[in-house]
C-alpha cells in the first residue's frame, strides 16, 4: 500500500486536470505547463501510488477503475484545500479565483446575469467567466465549474440541485389571433403557424397537459425552426406564430400584453431548474454560493410574477 508521505501531492492537481480535460494537451494547457513535463507528472504519481491510474493511446485517454476512486478523493481533497486557503486568506467571506459558468441564452440574460452581478459586487475578487449557450456543453471537456439545464437531465453522471420549476405557456402574438382566430382546443393548433426550437426531440410536437390531468399531443404542421429559444421568443413577438415557450421568459411579455396567452388551462409537464456539477464529492464554495444566489434570483422573479393585481 502507497504511503502518503511518499505522493507529491501537487501531482493530484495535474492528474484531476487531465481527467477533467480529457486528455494531457488540454491538461497541460489548462495548467501553463508543457505537455512533456504533464506526462512526467503522470507517470511519476502512478509509481507513487503503485497503481496504472490512465490508460493512454495515440488515439484515446482512459481512466482506469483505480485511476476513478483516486480522482474522486483527489478532488475532494482539493475542494476541501481551496475552502481552507479561503478560509485564512484573512477575510472569511472572500472568494477567489475564476468560476466558470454555462447557462441557456435567455436564462442567463434573466437570472444568472443578475446574480453573478451581485456576486461580484459581494466578492469584487471573484472572477466570472459565463457562457450562454442553448446547447449542452461538456462541463468536464470546457472546464465550466457549474452550468444551469432545464428539463430531464440526459446526463445522470453530473451532479445537480434543483433551483426551481417551470412549464411552458402556448402564447401568440395579437395579429396571429386576428388571422387565425384563437384555438378553443389544442387540436386547433396544427394548422396554425407554429414557432419551435429545433434542438428540441421532436420539434414539430406540442406535448400539452390540462390542469385535470388529460394529455394530448398535436403535430404543427411547416413550423417556422431556430436554434435558440430567445430567437423563438422574437419570432413569437413579431407574428411569427404560436409559441410554446418558458413561463418565465413570457410571463411579463403576457402581463404587459404584447403576448396574448393561448388555452391557459394547457402547458407542458412541469420541469426542473437545474445547476449541475462535475461529479465530484462536494461543490466548491463558490459554486454553492452562486447557486444560492442565482435560487434567490429565481424566488424574487417568482414571487412578482403572481403578485395579484389590486
Amino acid at each position: 500500500m502507497a504511503d502518503l508521505r511518499d505522493v507529491n501531492l501537487n501531482r493530484m492537481l495535474v492528474f484531476v486536470a487531465v481527467v477533467e480535460t480529457g486528455s494531457l494537451t488540454r491538461a497541460a494547457e489548462r495548467l501553463g505547463l508543457a505537455k512533456t513535463m504533464v506526462s512526467k507528472h503522470m507517470q511519476r504519481l502512478e509509481a507513487e501510488v503503485g497503481a496504472s491510474l490512465l490508460i493512454r493511446t495515440t488515439r484515446k485517454l482512459t481512466i482506469t477503475e483505480a485511476g476513478n476512486a483516486f480522482y474522486e478523493a483527489s478532488s475532494a481533497a482539493l475542494r476541501a484545500a481551496e475552502d481552507g486557503l479561503t478560509a485564512i486568506a484573512g477575510d472569511v467571506d472572500t472568494l477567489r479565483g475564476t468560476l466558470r459558468v454555462s447557462a441557456p441564452i435567455d436564462f442567463a440574460s434573466l437570472f444568472v446575469t443578475p446574480a453573478l452581478v451581485e456576486l461580484r459586487h459581494t466578492y469584487p475578487a471573484l472572477e466570472v467567466d459565463l457562457h450562454c449557450s442553448d446547447r449542452f456543453v461538456d462541463l468536464v471537456g470546457d472546464g465550466i465549474d457549474v452550468a444551469i439545464r432545464l428539463g430531464r437531465l440526459a446526463d445522470s453522471n453530473y451532479r445537480s440541485i434543483k433551483i426551481g420549476e417551470f412549464v411552458n405557456w402556448l402564447v401568440a402574438h395579437q395579429t396571429v389571433i386576428d388571422t387565425w382566430g384563437a384555438p378553443s382546443d389544442p387540436a386547433m393548433l396544427a394548422s396554425m403557424p407554429y414557432v419551435a426550437l429545433s434542438s428540441l426531440p421532436r420539434p414539430s410536437s406540442l406535448a400539452l397537459e390540462r390542469r385535470d390531468g388529460t394529455r394530448q399531443v398535436v403535430r404543427c404542421a411547416n413550423p417556422y425552426l431556430t436554434n435558440a429559444a430567445i430567437a423563438c421568443r422574437a419570432a413569437v413577438l413579431s407574428g411569427g406564430g404560436v409559441g410554446l415557450l418558458t413561463d418565465f421568459s413570457v410571463a411579463d411579455d403576457v402581463a404587459s400584453r404584447r403576448l396574448v396567452r393561448l388555452l391557459p388551462d394547457w402547458t407542458t409537464a412541469p420541469a426542473n431548474v437545474q445547476a449541475i456539477f462535475p461529479p465530484t464529492r462536494f461543490p466548491s464554495r463558490k459554486v454553492r454560493v452562486f447557486i444560492e444566489a442565482v435560487r434567490a434570483q429565481w424566488q424574487t422573479a417568482l414571487a412578482q410574477r403572481f403578485v395579484p393585481d389590486n
